[in-house]
């Protein structure tokens, strides 16, 4: 029998390992696109401080992002990983305070600057690998809690934590691709619709040109007459919930209902509120109360729970509750956003600097997005962040310098090799962001 063994002496004298090998593979991606040199001609800020340089700033924002060190304190654990800090191209990492004042001290135009950055991201990524002719943007906003004295945020509609302060962001993803199309941080007491015209206006400014079709998502929060008016002017085909405002409430009864299913019913009808300039169509569907049914979350009406969609589609009413269904896939996002890329980790108390932490997370979620659809294998594109880290961006290595040269080792394993080669060998044929 093997003896136990004895007498094991620890060493801390390893300068080479790093829990973060495989971020060998997405610093790869960004030196072939040429993220730094792009950053830097497009960004601009004034700052006393000059040790690092504005792109390495922001990467350094994004690295830990990527890698689930969501606190700007625990992305502290950089500052001693050399290896980490070679393979991602910094000189050194900054301090947690370095960190917290770039963000606090960044003129108004930075973030409107970075905005731009986002933007020209998505037209970049959005026809890699297949050019697209269509777009479904889903919207919807997120409660995001805090836990101090943050500035512009308050007490508003919070499920979970009742009576706590708290941000409430707007957030539009692409349903096909699942880029973060835009972002906007809110107060925690903002009107239901407040802000989404210009969060509108800033998804159409960025849709690409060539789009010939542009379809829009959205839950109650977005069906007012100012937000339907804009879409109709863009023009976008739309499906979004209808508010159970009185004349929508008198029309119920006197529909006529079409078996959908066994269970469901559906009709339509053209819906004209008095604040309205047109009547819109307006799709209804319905469906009798079991006694055996839990509580219902929906609208309900004597012993009927009803569901019903403002639409300019040119589709069946069954083809309208189809196309809406489709955005139950936006609801996985928003809880990856949350959980994975630092959503809810609020950096600062000032509210411009942490709206700026907003799009330095959209600027993270991207070019995740953008790495694993355009370099990862295909049953690799639809993992969420956490998997992916798991898999891929956690690989401990091993930096050594046989005859002088840098050799980043992993583990002997074949399969791990052969996904490094593949995923290599898919990095490469990228062009620069500025080809």
């Amino acid at each position: 029998m093997r003896r136990s063994p004895k007498n094991v002496k620890i060493a801390f004298s390893h300068a080479g390992l790093t829990h973060y090998g495989g971020i060998l593979f997405f610093s790869e991606f960004a030196r072939m696109l040429q993220l730094r040199r792009f950053l830097t001609r497009h960004l601009h800020y004034c700052r006393r401080n000059q040790d690092y340089s504005l792109s390495q700033m922001i990467l350094a924002l994004v690295y830990p992002i990527i890698l689930g060190l969501d606190r700007l304190e625990t992305a502290a654990l950089l500052c001693s990983n050399g290896s980490f800090q070679y393979l991602t191209g910094l000189p050194t990492y900054p301090s947690p305070q370095s960190l917290r004042r770039f963000l606090l001290q960044a003129a108004p135009d930075f973030r409107r600057q970075l905005h731009r950055v986002n933007d020209y991201l998505l037209r970049y990524f959005i026809h890699r690998p297949d050019h697209r002719s269509r777009l479904i943007l889903d919207l919807d906003s997120t409660v995001v809690t805090v836990f101090g004295r943050q500035e512009g945020a308050a007490v508003g509609y919070n499920p979970r934590y009742r009576g706590k302060r708290s941000y409430d962001p707007l957030l539009c993803l692409e349903a096909n691709s699942s880029f973060l199309w835009d972002v906007e941080l809110r107060r925690g007491d903002a009107g239901t619709w407040a802000g989404s015209e210009e969060l509108l206006a800033c998804c159409f400014h960025s849709t690409p040109s060539d789009i010939r079709e542009l379809r829009v998502r959205a839950d109650a929060g977005f069906g007012y007459g100012p937000v339907l008016d804009m879409l109709e002017a863009r023009p976008a085909a739309y499906a979004v919930v209808a508010r159970m405002i009185p004349s929508l409430k008198r029309e119920l009864r006197g529909l006529r209902y079409e078996a959908m299913n066994p269970s469901w019913e559906i009709a339509e009808f053209e819906h004209h509120p008095h604040d309205w300039s047109q009547a819109r169509r307006c799709v209804v569907a319905r469906r009798r109360i079991e006694e055996t049914d839990p509580e219902p979350t929906l609208f309900t009406l004597e012993r009927y729970v009803y569901r019903a969609w403002h639409t300019n589609l040119p589709l069946t009413p069954a083809g309208v509750w189809h196309f809406y269904d489709g955005r139950a896939g936006m609801e996985p996002r928003i809880r990856e956003l949350r959980e994975d890329f630092a959503l809810r980790k609020i950096p600062t108390r000032a509210f411009a600097a942490n709206a700026l932490f907003l799009e330095v997370v959209r600027l993270a979620y991207n070019l995740v997005t953008g790495f694993q659809r355009t370099c990862l294998p295909e049953e690799w594109q639809s993992l969420t962040l956490n998997k992916l880290r798991h898999r891929l961006l956690w690989l401990p290595g091993e930096l050594t310098r046989p005859h002088n040269r840098p050799t980043l080792r992993f583990a002997n394993s074949p399969l791990t090799q052969k996904r490094a080669d593949e995923i290599l060998h898919r990095i490469r044929k990228l062009k620069p962001l500025e080809s």
